[in-house]
C-alpha cells in the first residue's frame, strides 16, 4: 500500500489538512467526505486508487478535524466550500481532477462540476442527491421525515452541545447503528471519528454547513453537468430516500449511469468497499 502523506494546504483564505497518496505525476482524484466524517472515511479507497497509479487527495473539509474552522455561519456557504476545493486543486499544480463526493462531499462535487466544468474530468457521486432532486423530494413526506435533523440543526448551539457531551456514543449512533453492514466500522474506526469530531469548534463548524445551506440556498444557480458521471447509491440509506434518484438523468450529460448497491446503508464506501472500489476504478481508469 502507498504511504500516506499529511499536508496542510492553504486555499481560499483558510488551510485544509489533507491526506495524499500515489505517484505525484498520476492523474488527480479528489475525495470529498460528508457529515460527520473526515478524510478517514476514504481509508478503503485511498490505497486502491493509489496502487492503480492515481494521485489521491482526501481533505478534511472546512470545519472538520484538523482543517481551519471559521467562526461564522456564512463562512460555510456552498460557494465557499467549493472554492476551497478549486484552490486545493490549483495548489497541487493541477487544472483538472476526478471529483468523488459522498453525502455533503457530493454537494460540493455537484457545485464544482456546475461552476467549473473544465476542472472536472469525471464526477462520482455516492449517496448525495442532485440539488433539484433534493428540493423536489423535500416537498414529500417520506424525505421530509428522513431530513428532520436538518431542521434540528438550525437551532442555535443546542445540537452541537448535545453531540459534544458524548462523542464516542454519538460516533456509534451515527455510523454503526445506522449501517446495514454493522461490521464496516471497527471500534478503532469509531474512536478515530469520535476524536476528530470532538476537536474544539469542530461540531459547531460541521453543523454550520447545514445552517448555511438554509440561510444561503444555492438553488438559483443550478446548471447542467457535462462531466461523465457515475452515481453509486446504497439502497438502504437512513437519511436519503431512493426517489431522490428518479428522473435525474436530464441534469447530467450523455455519459451518465446509476449503480444501485443492495444490502448497504448510507456509508456506502465503508459498507461496500469492494464493490465501490471496483466500480470506481472501472470508471476512472478508462
Amino acid at each position: 500500500m502507498n504511504q500516506l502523506e499529511h499536508l496542510s494546504i492553504p486555499t481560499n483564505g483558510i488551510t485544509l489538512h489533507t491526506v495524499l497518496a500515489g505517484p505525484e505525476a498520476g492523474p488527480l482524484v479528489v475525495l470529498l467526505h460528508g457529515f460527520p466524517e473526515h478524510w478517514y472515511s476514504w481509508r478503503k479507497q485511498i490505497p486502491a486508487l493509489a496502487d492503480a497509479g492515481f494521485r489521491v487527495v482526501a481533505p478534511d473539509q472546512r470545519g472538520y478535524n484538523l482543517s481551519d474552522k471559521p467562526a461564522h455561519v456564512r463562512d460555510y456557504r456552498l460557494d465557499a466550500l467549493t472554492e476551497d476545493i478549486v484552490g486545493l486543486i490549483r495548489a497541487l499544480g493541477r487544472d483538472q481532477a476526478v471529483i468523488v463526493g459522498h453525502d455533503w462531499g457530493g454537494a460540493v462535487a455537484h457545485r464544482l462540476a456546475m461552476d467549473y466544468p473544465a476542472m472536472v474530468s469525471k464526477l462520482v457521486i455516492m449517496n448525495s442527491p442532485h440539488p433539484r432532486a433534493m428540493a423536489r423530494e423535500l416537498k414529500r413526506p417520506r424525505q421530509l421525515l428522513k431530513s428532520w435533523y436538518i431542521y434540528f440543526f438550525q437551532v442555535p448551539w443546542l445540537p452541537e452541545t448535545i453531540l459534544n457531551l458524548a462523542p464516542d456514543y454519538w460516533a456509534g449512533v451515527f455510523f454503526r447503528d445506522t449501517a446495514v453492514n454493522k461490521h464496516a466500522f471497527s471500534d478503532e474506526d469509531l474512536e478515530v471519528t469520535a476524536k476528530a469530531n470532538a476537536r474544539p469548534r469542530a461540531m459547531r463548524s460541521m453543523i454550520n454547513w447545514y445552517r448555511a445551506a438554509v440561510r444561503f440556498p444555492p438553488m438559483a444557480r443550478t446548471k447542467q453537468i457535462t462531466a461523465p458521471t457515475r452515481i453509486m447509491w446504497a439502497e438502504h440509506d437512513v437519511a436519503l430516500s431512493k426517489p431522490l434518484t428518479e428522473g435525474i438523468a436530464r441534469w447530467y450529460g450523455a455519459d451518465f449511469r446509476i449503480h444501485f448497491i443492495a444490502r448497504c446503508g448510507h456509508w456506502v464506501q465503508n459498507e461496500a468497499p469492494d464493490e465501490v472500489n471496483r466500480l470506481l476504478l472501472a470508471f476512472v481508469a478508462h
